[in-house]
C-alpha cells in the first residue's frame, strides 16, 4: 500500500507596497574619491537600476514578498527599461506613474573600500502625483524620504501598517510619525531626528556592528553585524530595510527578523550592484 505523505502548505507571501524613488544609477568606481577641486582619472563607469524605493521593492521581491511599487519614471528609454525590469522580477509596477520629467538619475562615486558619495537628480521622482498613488486602503507600506512631503503624507494616510526608512533625514510632515509602526534609521539619521526616538518600533542600524530595535525608547532586540568583504554600500541599507519589514510582516520574532536583516545587509555590501542578487529570506541566518 502506498503511504500518505503529509505536505505542509507554504504560508502566503507577505503583501508589501513600496513607495519611493526610482532612479538610474551612474556609478564611477575609483581607487579613492576626489577631494574638492581634484580630478581622478581611474574611474570605471557602470550604469544600472537604483533609487531607494526601487532598491527596496526589488529586494523585498527577491526575499519572497509580493510587491507593488509606487513611484514615477519619465516617458523615456530609461523609464521603459525600468518597467521591463520590474516585470521580469515579479514587481507589480502598474501604479508607477509616467511624467513629463526625465527618469531620476543618481551620480555615484564608490571608492576601493566600498564607501560612496551620491548626487541625486530627482527628475520624475519630484513629479509624483500624490492624489493618485493608488495604495490599497490598509496596505502594508514601506517608504523613504526621497519623494515629496505630499507623497509621504498621502502614503501614511492610506497605510494600514507603515514602515518609514527616514532617509535622507529631514523633518517629517505633520501627522506622519504618528502613523508609523516602524521607523528605520542609521546612526547619523538617529542623531539628526530626535523626534523618532520614541517611535512604537525604532530600528537603528550600526553598519558593521549590526542593529538595534527599540520599542518606545526601550531596547527590545539587537543583532550583531555579519563579517563580509565590503564592495559597495549603496544598496545595503535598502536591502536591510526590505528584509526587516518582510520578516516582521510574515510573523518572525523581532530578534529573528533583525538577525536576518543584518545577514541580508551583509550580503548586499558584498555585491557591487545597488539592487543585489538576494536569495529568499530563509536562506539568511536567524537565532537558534
Amino acid at each position: 500500500m502506498t503511504g500518505w505523505v503529509l505536505v505542509t502548505p507554504s504560508p502566503p507571501a507577505p503583501q508589501l507596497t513600496v513607495v519611493g524613488a526610482i532612479n538610474v544609477d551612474l556609478t564611477a568606481r575609483v581607487e579613492r574619491s576626489p577631494a574638492a577641486g581634484e580630478t581622478v582619472a581611474d574611474g570605471v563607469l557602470h550604469r544600472g537600476p537604483g533609487g531607494k524605493g526601487a532598491n527596496q521593492a526589488v529586494a523585498a521581491a527577491r526575499l519572497g514578498a509580493a510587491v507593488r511599487m509606487i513611484g514615477a519614471v519619465g516617458d523615456d528609454a530609461e523609464g521603459r527599461g525600468i518597467r521591463d525590469r520590474f516585470a521580469s522580477l515579479g514587481v507589480d509596477a502598474t501604479r508607477v506613474q509616467t511624467t513629463d520629467a526625465a527618469t531620476g538619475t543618481a551620480l555615484i562615486v564608490v571608492d576601493a573600500t566600498g564607501e560612496n558619495s551620491i548626487v541625486v537628480c530627482a527628475g520624475a521622482n519630484a513629479a509624483i502625483d500624490a492624489e493618485t498613488l493608488g495604495i490599497e486602503h490598509g496596505a502594508a507600506v514601506l517608504m523613504q524620504l526621497e519623494v515629496s512631503d505630499a507623497v509621504v503624507s498621502a502614503a501614511a494616510r492610506a497605510a494600514g501598517f507603515l514602515a518609514l526608512n527616514a532617509a535622507p533625514a529631514r523633518h517629517l510632515p505633520d501627522g506622519v510619525l504618528e502613523r508609523c509602526d516602524l521607523v528605520i534609521v542609521n546612526e547619523t539619521e538617529y542623531a539628526q531626528l530626535p523626534e523618532v526616538h520614541g517611535a512604537p518600533l525604532l530600528c537603528v542600524t550600526l553598519g558593521a556592528d549590526g542593529a538595534r530595535l527599540y520599542r518606545h525608547g526601550e531596547l527590545v532586540a539587537s543583532a550583531p553585524g555579519v563579517a563580509t568583504t565590503v564592495v559597495n554600500t549603496v544598496g545595503a541599507g535598502d536591502a536591510f530595510c526590505a528584509a526587516l519589514v518582510v520578516g516582521l510582516l510574515r510573523g518572525d520574532s523581532e530578534v529573528d527578523a533583525l538577525t536576518r536583516a543584518c545577514a541580508v545587509g551583509a550580503a548586499a555590501v558584498a555585491d557591487d550592484a545597488s539592487q543585489p542578487a538576494l536569495q529568499p529570506l530563509d536562506a539568511y541566518g536567524a537565532t537558534l
